[in-house]
């Protein structure tokens, strides 16, 4: 062990690790749960403090040994070659302090150690010219906006392009369509996937619009907004920076009181989100009933067999993507109630809900990227229709009427098919019995392929 100090006195730390004094305090205050603080953000953060160094050796606040230490120990956090170093939970702090601290600690020692002496202090230095509360909004959009443009969008991208092509593979096929679960009129199977592409054109959509108001930063805020001990266009230089580094055009936001007190833009790109689980929730479910059976149930379409489905029914094959999915979805849903409601809170200069909402998000936006690429992978893109389950359902189902009720009215039409459902007939013998239409009337008029 080894000894270090803040503002509270002394404190025992492991030899090994490179945190200091408060990042202790926490461990050992904040024993709540087992999740850490996202990696995302930590990554974020030491981005943060690279640019805030950069610019603070720019404008002459800060020599240029120490920034090029801190800038190299920056890096190595962000390459991943620290992870180690960041224990604490989610559930600390409102504002993300501790984490916050965590990082300048650490790359305060880092940076010592690289300069070969102890020239670099986590708050004089690391954290000049910033505060938690802007530093820790800015590693939230950052890791955020990250995990919109490189995980979720990139694979909605590709669920769009195997349903495109499922659409075009599967235009011949004519089945029932069904609304309240019961038959309705005729639909081709290439349009019924249409509308499950459509849903994922639709959030792809909705995210690449809402994910640009992630790009304004909370950075030169400080404390309460009023850029209290940073210097003049400090915020819009590290945004500048930031941009320039990472390849996404942030910049400053315009009011620092609105970027410090309001996570309203990532309940937003959430809502996003959670219109995508609920899509993926009804395309799951779709599948899946599609798929029911084999034998018993609609058995329509044939997804592929992953793995045995049981462990007492032999042979037994479940819908397990479609499962896997929907319970992502389910989780997603839970989480955007728990954004909306820590977004409402923190009182006047500063949101303290900020660890939950970003740990939320993020856990989100991955299982999302993570849950369709599998549901893709392991089951879309094996959907295969079953033309004689397909023709069968058509020729039996009752609402094949719909196409004589502009030949013999509402009425008559709507009697026939509860005749036919009555008597156990096929559409054609309830309408000969009833005397409603000729055997070449009705072929005439009740044509599938014509009802599409």
């Amino acid at each position: 062990m080894r000894i270090e100090r803040d503002s509270f006195g002394e404190i025992a730390v492991a030899e090994e690790v490179y945190w200091g004094a408060q990042t202790q305090r926490s461990l050992e205050n904040f024993k709540i749960g087992e999740g850490k603080m996202p990696i995302a953000v930590i990554y974020g953060l030491a981005e943060v403090k690279a640019a805030c160094a950069k610019v603070s050796w720019q404008l002459g606040r800060l020599d240029e040994a120490r920034a090029k230490a801190i800038i190299g120990a920056a890096e190595e956090i962000t390459n991943g070659k620290l992870d180690d170093n960041f224990p604490l939970r989610v559930y600390q702090t409102g504002s993300g302090t501790q984490s916050n601290m965590n990082v300048n600690e650490v790359i305060a020692h880092r940076a010592n150690e690289l300069l070969g002496e102890d020239l670099v202090h986590p708050n004089d230095h690391v954290n000049r010219s910033q505060s938690s509360n802007d530093t820790f909004p800015t590693a939230m959009h950052l890791a955020a906006y990250k995990a919109i443009r490189e995980g979720v969008l990139p694979e909605l991208g590709a669920m769009i392009e195997v349903l495109e092509q499922l659409v075009e593979q599967n235009t011949e096929y004519i089945k029932i369509g069904r609304t309240h679960l019961q038959d309705a009129t005729p639909i081709s199977f290439a349009q019924e996937i249409s509308g499950w592409l459509g849903m994922m054109q639709a959030n792809y959509r909705q995210l690449s619009e809402s994910v640009s108001e992630l790009l304004g930063l909370a950075i030169g805020g400080t404390a309460v907004g009023t850029g209290l001990n940073a210097p003049e266009g400090f915020g819009e230089l590290v945004a500048k920076e930031l941009a320039e580094k990472i390849g996404y055009p942030f910049y400053s936001a315009a009011n620092k009181f609105h970027a410090l007190s309001s996570k309203d833009a990532l309940v937003y790109v959430h809502g996003a989100l959670k219109s995508l689980a609920a899509n993926a929730m009804k395309f799951a479910n779709d599948v899946r009933w599609l798929a029911s059976g084999p034998r018993s149930g609609l058995g329509e379409i044939t997804i592929p067999a992953n793995e045995p489905g049981s462990s007492i029914m032999p042979g037994k094959i479940n819908p397990t993507q479609a499962e896997a999915l929907t319970m992502v979805a389910v989780t997603v849903m839970g989480n955007d109630a728990a954004i909306g409601i820590a977004a409402s809170q923190g009182n006047f200069e500063l949101n303290v809900f900020m660890p939950v909402i970003i740990d939320k998000f993020l856990e989100s936006a991955t299982l999302l990227s993570a849950g369709l690429e599998s549901f893709r992978l392991h089951c879309v893109s094996g959907i295969r229709a079953n033309p004689e389950r397909m023709a069968e359902n058509l020729e039996r189902s009752l609402m094949l009427v719909t196409a004589l009720a502009p030949e013999i009215g509402y009425e008559l039409a709507a009697k026939a098919a509860k005749y036919a459902h009555e008597h156990k007939l096929s559409l054609l013998q309830a309408c000969l019995e009833l005397q409603l239409v000729s055997e070449e009337e009705f072929k005439k008029f009740v044509r599938p392929e014509e009802m599409i």
